[in-house]
């Protein structure tokens, strides 16, 4: 009996010492969470949006891409597994809680490759230097880099078409054994028609973009993955926003801002994009998404002059509801502007283009109306102060015979009340 006793008195003693180093832990943990939600509560009020959204794409699957290429009527077809971009939002809306990026109000080029035949040149593009087609990659539209210094830059009317406040966005590709090649991505901001390749004798450089760096000449800095064990990088799309406002510059890669320059010394008038990489190695150098706005007036600066706002930074899955991980710039620009000023009230307001038939286009709308409700909500801002409404393809305020067109009509607007 006496070593029952003992061993029962042991574990008890045991117990209470475990229980108290076990509460002086929670009670640790618990204080450290209260002092982080203190610092930042708005971040946290905006990840329960971010969930919300992400339990919402659980059952999405991971696909095995393919790029795929058409030469001489032959089919020829480089593929590697890879993570589909579509299987990741969930991730990815979760990381953009402190995106700042707002693309600009007006778009005036976006080229998402619809109705390109694969292993023709890109009819919006032409060609500086290398060779690039049209090729699919997974379910995926791309401009594919054929060689090392392959270079295209976009077909505009205009020769300088670039404003004084303009944004630039791609999503660009890197592959498994980018890890262990070169394998960047170049976006050359000319000065003048053709491209003047120097600024009072400063060379311009290229913005070099890696899939966990970003450097243009002396300026530039790493992701906070750069460190990130190489296999655990199994290849991936990054999307890829810059943004210029008179003379600074800055640049974005997926949620993180690497480059931020106050002056840039030159007022950039076009742009091209090109792929420097090891093309004995990278198979899959390619781009899609591309899309140019011209900026403007903050969004308050809006509501004050026209009682509303109309973006075009909230963006939504093709025929779905679903908001994408780079509308969360304007999303958290929303929050704040609404939390700052009490007294706003919105209708929000989804329009679409003509593509489809009208009452799917009605319903679509509505729900993307809702769904950016629904974000607002999840992060903060009380329910009260926002209605929705859908409009369809009932009020276009650009021709739906062009890609920009049909870009500026899918829209969302925020109508004070």
């Amino acid at each position: 009996m006496k070593p029952l006793v003992i061993i029962l008195t042991a574990f008890f003693v045991f117990s209470i010492s475990f229980c108290s180093f076990a509460q002086f832990d929670i009670l640790k943990e618990v204080e450290k969470k209260v002092e982080k939600k203190a610092e930042d509560e708005t971040d946290t009020a905006i990840n329960k949006g971010v969930d919300a959204i992400k339990n919402s794409g659980k059952n999405e699957n991971k696909k095995n891409n393919t790029i795929a290429k058409k030469t001489d009527n032959t089919q020829n077809t480089v593929s590697e597994n890879t993570t589909s971009n579509e299987a990741q939002p969930s991730k990815e809306l979760k990381l953009y809680t402190k995106y700042d990026f707002v693309a600009g109000d007006k778009i005036i080029f976006e080229d998402n490759l619809a109705g390109e035949e694969n292993g023709e040149f890109p009819s919006r593009w032409d060609l500086l230097s290398g060779s690039a087609e049209n090729a699919t990659l997974g379910n995926d539209n791309v401009i594919h880099f054929i060689n090392n210094n392959s270079i295209i830059k976009p077909l505009m009317d205009k020769k300088d078409f670039l404003p004084d406040v303009f944004t630039i966005e791609f999503d660009a590709y890197f592959e498994k054994q980018a890890v262990n090649r070169w394998d960047h991505y170049q976006v050359r901001l000319f000065e003048g028609t053709g491209g003047s390749a120097t600024k009072a004798g400063k060379i311009i450089y290229p913005i070099e973009i890696a899939w966990n760096e970003v450097k243009m000449g002396e300026f530039g800095g790493r992701t906070a993955s750069f460190t990130k064990e190489q296999e655990n990088f199994q290849g991936e799309w990054k999307h890829i926003a810059i943004s210029f406002n008179t003379r600074s510059l800055k640049l974005y890669l997926d949620e993180e801002r690497i480059l931020n320059i106050p002056n840039l010394g030159y007022k950039p008038s076009t742009f091209s994009i090109g792929a420097d990489f090891d093309d004995q190695s990278i198979k899959m150098s390619s781009i899609k998404n591309i899309k140019v706005n011209e900026g403007g007036k903050k969004l308050y600066d809006r509501v004050l002059a026209d009682g509303k706002f109309v973006t075009r930074g909230i963006l939504f899955e093709v025929n779905k509801a679903n908001i994408t991980p780079q509308s969360m710039g304007t999303i958290n620009e929303i929050v704040k502007m609404m939390k700052e000023h009490t007294d706003l009230k919105f209708s929000i307001e989804g329009h679409t283009d003509s593509d489809g038939d009208k009452a799917s286009n009605q319903k679509l709308s509505e729900e993307r109306a809702q769904a950016v409700k629904d974000i607002l909500v999840e992060s903060g801002i009380d329910a009260s102060r926002l209605e929705t409404k859908g409009w369809g393809d009932t009020k276009p305020v650009d021709s739906n015979s062009t890609p920009e067109g049909k870009a500026n009509n899918r829209r969302v607007e925020f109508i004070k009340i």
